[in-house]
């Protein structure tokens, strides 16, 4: 080194680093001015963020401050704006398509272990020969069982893009070893009609879990199929129907209304009104129509339910729905994550808006009022009914309905009682019921299975003495046998096991063919249904 550059050195240092200094500074100092001089809210929240980012003590990921900020600020609208992060947003979506790459099973976890209900049919996993029963305890070679196994887990490892592969351990109780599959994950179908069959003569049951895609779709399957087994009229079971897409609803409604009559309008500051009418193509324009709902249907299930009763087609029975009358629409940011933005209200033919009040500042107060209905004794009592700011409307007919706060029925029907004990409560909320008619349908399955109906079924089932093989159960697991409230709630015992070991067997159509046989409101929407058949 000569002694220029020595010379040279010192200098070129001090000037790197008053320049550095300056630029830091004059950074900083268009931040402060941008803060200072802010006049709405997008150049303030911008400003900010680039203050924190120039000028903050410590290195910050300001994607992560706004991946926290965004829910915040929509609960702040209402409670059904949601921010959906990237990683979340493919599961939220398939809940409502009509498939999803998976590899085709129905799951619960139980004793810490994930346990194979059911096997979709024509999905990858009945082409390799996995069953009901069967136990997934390894996935790519790792353990998967333990504590730490939620719902949210299991999907994301066997969900994945399609023609992916994923490695499942089984274990089966039939074989000694480890069982290996390799499956290839392919198109597996989500259903939204649980259930189909003809309940009684001319009288056809379909019940209906969420709006997906192709909701539409298997509906019209059902009331053809229905109507080819002899059914005429319908009843429609909403009950814990949370809702879906909008237009599967217009579009099953559609199907028992005559032509121009209303079934729903939508309106908003940047939506002006927008009218679905029927179009007076629907193939049950003429058959009479039951709804049944509870208070866990909501959204489009009470589009569905406003629209029968608005224009007077049909009964609403149950209890008060959920109250959600606010639209929202999806919409994308670049980054893979979505936000779902209220962007207008629905509103029923007769006019009324049935959503529920709530206080923009209180989501914790709307979350609570399920729970508040059952303190009050509204689930028990129609009497016990508390509807904030209800207002009167008229239906087609002259009928006067309600108006904020969720679809009063026609027909209240409050939740069945008879039967429940604390020991009952014990042993359904330890989830045991479940525990044990798995257990059972597992033990016996080789028997069982050679049952072809659930009628069959449920008669074998019932010459068997399942309640006291299920009272040891429970006094092993620690809920001592108590023989009078086994008197009491007997009964209820008994049909819940039936009717678990039945979908464990045939699956989800036959479960609730026998909970039906002793459902209070299925038995009052027949009774109906019988006086409407009446000339």
């Amino acid at each position: 080194m000569n002694n220029k550059t020595k010379l040279w050195l010192p200098i070129i240092f001090a000037a790197t680093l008053i320049t550095g200094i300056f630029i830091g500074n004059f950074f900083a100092q268009r931040a402060r001015i941008s803060v200072a001089t802010s006049d709405n809210a997008y150049s303030k929240i911008h400003a900010l963020l680039q203050l924190i980012d120039y000028e903050y003590v410590d290195e910050v990921n300001l994607d992560t401050i706004v991946e926290n900020v965004l829910p915040e600020i929509l609960a702040k609208l209402d409670p059904h704006s949601v921010y959906i992060p990237q990683s979340d947003l493919q599961m939220v979506n398939d809940e409502l398509e009509s498939s999803f790459s998976g590899i085709g099973v129905q799951f619960n976890i139980l004793n810490d272990t994930v346990l194979i209900v059911a096997v979709i049919s024509g999905g990858p996993s009945e082409k390799l020969g996995i069953q009901p029963g069967d136990r997934i305890v390894t996935v790519n070679d790792t353990s998967f069982v333990g504590k730490d196994i939620t719902n949210e887990k299991v999907l994301k490892k066997l969900r994945g893009p399609k023609n992916t592969t994923v490695k499942v351990g089984i274990k089966r109780t039939t074989a000694k070893d480890l069982l290996t599959y390799n499956i290839v994950r392919g198109d597996v179908p989500v259903n939204s009609i649980d259930a189909s069959y003809v309940i009684e003569p001319r009288v056809g049951y379909i019940r209906v879990s969420k709006f997906g895609s192709g909701t539409y779709k298997e509906f019209l399957t059902s009331i053809a199929s229905l109507k080819n087994d002899g059914a005429h009229d319908f009843i429609v079971d909403l009950r814990g129907n949370s809702g879906g897409y909008l237009d599967a609803a217009i579009r099953m409604i559609n199907e028992f209304l005559h032509k121009r009559q209303l079934i729903v309008y939508t309106e908003g500051k940047s939506y002006r009104r927008a009218n679905s009418f029927a179009d007076g193509n629907g193939s049950c324009r003429n058959s009479k129509i039951i709804v049944l709902i509870d208070e866990w249907s909501a959204s489009a299930s009470e589009i569905f339910a406003g629209a029968i009763q608005d224009n007077d087609r049909g009964l609403i029975i149950g209890r008060r729905s959920f109250g959600k009358g606010l639209v929202q629409q999806q919409i994308a940011f670049n980054d893979g994550s979505a936000v779902r933005l209220t962007v207008a209200r629905y509103y029923t033919p007769a006019g009324r808006c049935i959503q529920k009040p709530y206080k923009k500042s209180d989501a914790d107060e709307y979350g609570m009022d399920i729970l508040n209905r059952y303190l009050h004794g509204e689930i028990d009592t129609q009497d016990s009914i508390q509807i904030k700011d209800t207002l009167e409307y008229k239906t087609s007919l002259g009928r006067t309905v309600y108006g904020g706060g969720g679809i009063m029925p026609d027909i209240f029907v409050p939740r069945d009682t008879s039967g429940i004990t604390n020991y009952y409560n014990k042993v359904a909320n330890a989830g045991y019921l479940f525990e044990f008619a798995f257990k059972y349908a597992d033990e016996n399955r080789e028997r069982l299975k050679t049952m072809k109906s659930w009628e069959q079924l449920l008669a074998q089932l019932q010459q068997e003495d399942i309640l006291w093989s299920f009272a040891e159960y429970a006094e092993r697991k620690g809920v001592k046998r108590n023989p009078y409230s086994l008197q009491i709630s007997g009964k209820v015992i008994v049909n819940a096991l039936h009717a678990h070991i039945v979908r464990n067997m045939l699956g989800n159509e036959a479960f609730y063919a026998v909970l039906n046989k002793t459902d209070k409101t299925i038995e009052r929407a027949l009774e109906e249904m019988r006086k409407m058949a009446k000339p």
